[in-house]
């Protein structure tokens, strides 16, 4: 049985944990979130990234960019633009390491990736899997491949991934640190949920914005940040697994009692809801509030009570995506979060483990009824 854990004692860490740590002895076998086994002499020293970025500067430290010699840049710098210009300034280095392309655009390139000599890749599942004769050119010239998954939005996962993150680069004290905090806060927040009443949530994806049905989530992202949180999705069955656009009428049918539109600092999106490092909190009121106009949604119980959100696309499938999961917790379950300002953990997040400022809104009631 869990025993319940207080809130301080999440974030008292070792000291050792927030530091960045570099193992000299030979590296154990590493275990990847596949399951496949990854052999390294020692922590790579020539490293090619090629997604979660911010996930491998929180384990290997600021620090651990000076053993990267490439990374797929168009991943981080047109899909995360706040985020990259903020890391840009925090480690120059970055503007000047090798492309080696995007394999979701097919610009991936295994020549760019051999000639820079790496003795570690790491790439996430979907790549791996979706780029699979190039990942076996990369293997057989002798590179290990490390897969990190964050997407599956499961805890499993996101643990391993940590873990073989720390292993993989002499980082073990802070990797444990946050696969640590992770299984804590994701525990703390289950059993808080246990046994209550679970509302009907709608999630949709603001990037087009009102005029536009985004798409919702089944069984993956969001739609599991729900149901972890302890809320019914809507779109449970009614889309397949993965996301899809789900029919107007049938929001409507559904009655959801809690609508959250996912936002950010998407380029060339102009209706798109806002939110991230660069927008107040009122710029993600005046982006989401249109959505409060749609047809037929002022009769919905969620727009009646006032509980229209917004929340940061990049609060899932991540390292912090905890905090996510705790702020959709809270609006569905407020009596048993009472004590807990998801929005101080993120900055508490930031303080600990990145090495960029928490600033702007992430996360946010259209109306500030309750906070």
């Amino acid at each position: 049985m869990r025993s319940t854990i207080s809130r301080r004692a999440f974030w008292i860490l070792p000291l050792a944990a927030a530091l960045p740590h570099r193992a000299r002895a030979a590296t154990p076998p590493i275990t990847d979130a596949l399951g496949r086994t990854v052999t390294l002499p020692g922590p790579a020293e020539r490293i090619v990234v090629g997604f979660n970025f911010e996930e491998f500067t929180a384990v290997a430290g600021p620090g651990g960019w000076d053993r990267v010699v490439g990374f797929d840049r168009h991943q981080w710098e047109n899909n995360r633009r706040a985020s990259w210009t903020r890391y840009q300034a925090a480690i120059p280095r970055l503007s000047g390491l090798a492309d080696i392309g995007d394999t979701e655009k097919d610009t991936f390139s295994v020549e760019r990736v051999l000639g820079l000599k790496p003795d570690l890749l790491i790439t996430l599942g979907a790549g791996y899997a979706s780029r699979a004769p190039l990942m076996a050119q990369i293997e057989q010239a002798g590179v290990p491949i490390l897969v990190v998954d964050y997407n599956a939005q499961t805890l499993e996962k996101h643990v391993a991934s940590t873990l073989a993150l720390g292993q993989a680069t002499g980082n073990e004290d802070r990797a444990h640190a946050l696969a640590d905090l992770y299984r804590k806060q994701l525990g703390d927040i289950e059993l808080r949920v246990q046994g209550r009443p679970k509302p009907k949530v709608y999630v949709e994806l603001g990037y087009g914005g009102p005029g536009v049905i985004g798409n919702t989530y089944n069984n993956a992202m969001w739609g599991r940040m729900v149901e972890f949180a302890g809320g019914t999705n809507i779109a449970a069955g009614r889309v397949p697994t993965g996301w899809a656009p789900m029919s107007p009428e049938y929001v409507l049918a559904a009655g959801p009692e809690h609508i959250f539109i996912t936002a950010s600092s998407w380029t060339n999106a102009p209706s798109a809801v806002r939110a991230g490092y660069d927008y107040d909190i009122e710029t993600t009121r005046r982006t989401l509030a249109p959505y409060a106009g749609r047809p037929g949604w002022n009769a919905l119980p969620a727009i009646r009570d006032g509980e229209l959100h917004a929340i940061e696309t990049g609060l899932a499938r991540s390292l912090w995506d905890w905090t996510g999961t705790q702020y959709i917790a809270k609006q569905l379950h407020p009596d048993v979060f009472a004590d807990v300002d998801p929005v101080e953990s993120l900055r508490h997040y930031h303080e600990q483990f990145l090495p960029v400022r928490f600033e702007g809104c992430w996360m946010a009631r259209m109306t500030p009824a309750r906070a």
